[in-house]
């Protein structure tokens, strides 16, 4: 393969923060993952809750699962109460303030792993950020049609 410049060497592409071989039934990754900068997290922090919150909705229901057990996962994770969480949604909080003004983490949360977005959630370092990335990975599991019971760490 030739790249613009005249070189020969594989196609070589980014996904998420791994860059992958391209035309390899498997994608192997050839690259470090990107550094996540400041002016990234705040960017990420800024997005408000309500904004999220029908996307997860679109989400699990099309894939057969209910608003109410979405909301009772990200009651569990957070601490919110059904009340709560509507508040927080109408106010239009963002990201990092949800989680800041979250009743109290579970700490169960701790036993997600998995990867999302191309990155493992245990791995992050920086604490919104991984629970940001639990919430996601709970939503996921929620739509992949796992129990309630082993989504809830019971």
């Amino acid at each position: 393969m030739l790249y613009s410049n005249g070189t020969q060497g594989p196609i070589v592409y980014r996904l998420g923060h791994e860059l992958f071989k391209l035309g390899s039934r498997v994608r192997l990754p050839v690259g470090s993952p990107m550094k996540t900068t400041a002016a990234s997290l705040k960017r990420v922090y800024a997005y408000s809750f309500a904004s999220i919150y029908p996307l997860y909705i679109t989400k699990v229901k099309k894939k057969g699962r209910t608003k109410k057990e979405l909301d009772e996962v990200i009651c569990w994770l957070t601490g919110y109460t059904q009340k709560g969480l509507e508040a927080q949604i109408k106010k239009g909080s963002d990201l990092e303030t949800f989680f800041a003004k979250a009743p109290k983490l579970n700490p169960k949360r701790k036993m997600i792993t998995g990867v999302i977005c191309g990155v493992r959630v245990e791995d992050i370092t920086e604490p919104t950020m991984q629970t940001i990335r639990y919430m996601d990975k709970l939503v996921d599991e929620l739509a992949k049609g796992r129990t309630m019971e082993k989504i809830l760490r019971k």
